[in-house]
């Protein structure tokens, strides 16, 4: 597996408190990588340092092979940043600051005008490709930035909380242009506060706290990861004692709600196989099964929880 973003040890220190303190964490080829944390933990001061924005004061970051301090040209070179202000110039019209981004990678005038055109018709912005950003929407603006940072076709994508404040409308179609670029190739580094958008979008996600990297993982894992014992919800097409329930395999409690069973059990995969031998051993039909697993958001929170002293 290729990395794409290599960071060792990186810290930042702003006075005396330390933003960022010693991370290390790859990022892979080919993959959406959510980077989660409660405000202040430190992850726009990440992107902005292996983005190259600011220096760290220790560490190091290598993107695309090249380091950030010492290669900065070749490195940038590969990636495209969406920061989450808009940075595009509002006295020009879309299609000039499509131009300018063209200009400033060093593109051929006729292939910044090719990829300004299939751009602007990506994100939904050709009947207003001449008229002032001034005028657009902060939604227009976001997916204006995103084509200003696709121009030159870079492998890697840095997005700092790309849909905060947007409507539904603009969020679903930035959600979807990342999806399609991810399907093509890009490899993207997210930034979000929202769980639901990182549990739907991304392969792994690191979770920051206090500066400190606290977990890093596939999402559903660390749903799982967060509790020992896991819950599983039954429901039978007639009356079951809870009684037999609890003394199934690796079965620690047994509730009733409604016309379900919640049962507790140290080993979802073998107290579900005792359910089904269960059921057919009692003649009785399975009518619903679920597992119950954590959300992202109670696993976010159960990470990012400031332990107490």
């Amino acid at each position: 597996m290729i990395t794409v973003i290599h960071a060792t040890d990186l810290t930042k220190i702003f006075g005396k408190s330390t933003a960022v303190d010693h991370i290390s964490f790859d990022v892979r080829q080919g993959e959406i990588f959510g980077f989660l944390g409660p405000n202040g933990a430190g992850k726009t001061t990440t992107t902005r340092m292996l983005t190259g924005v600011i220096p760290a004061d220790a560490g190091t970051a290598t993107i695309l092979g090249h380091d950030i301090r010492s290669e900065p040209v070749l490195a940038k070179q590969g990636f495209g940043v969406v920061p989450e202000t808009s940075n595009a110039y509002t006295d020009l019209t879309a299609w000039q600051n499509l131009m300018l981004m063209g200009e400033l990678y060093g593109l051929p005038r006729a292939r910044a005008e090719q990829r300004s055109s299939d751009l602007l018709g990506m994100v939904g912005l050709v009947e207003r490709k001449d008229q002032k950003v001034q005028a657009y929407s902060k939604g227009m603006k976001q997916r204006l930035i995103l084509a200003m940072a696709l121009i030159h076709e870079p492998e890697l994508l840095f997005l700092d909380e790309p849909t905060s404040g947007l409507d539904v409308q603009s969020t679903q179609m930035i959600l979807t242009l990342l999806r399609d670029l991810n399907k093509e190739g890009t490899t993207i580094f997210l930034t979000t506060h929202n769980m639901e958008e990182a549990n739907r979008l991304c392969h792994r996600v690191g979770i920051i706290r206090g500066g400190k990297i606290v977990a890093i993982d596939a999402p559903e894992k660390l749903k799982t990861a967060i509790d020992r014992v896991h819950k599983i919800e039954v429901s039978f097409d007639r009356e079951i004692s809870g009684d037999a329930l609890a003394g199934l395999s690796d079965v620690v409690g047994v509730n009733r709600t409604g016309d379900k069973w919640q049962i507790t059990t140290d080993n979802r995969d073998t107290t579900i196989r005792s359910l089904v031998t269960f059921s057919q051993q009692n003649n009785a039909t399975i009518v619903t099964l679920n597992t119950l697993a954590p959300s992202l958001d109670e696993a976010f929170l159960r990470l990012t929880q400031e332990e107490k002293p």
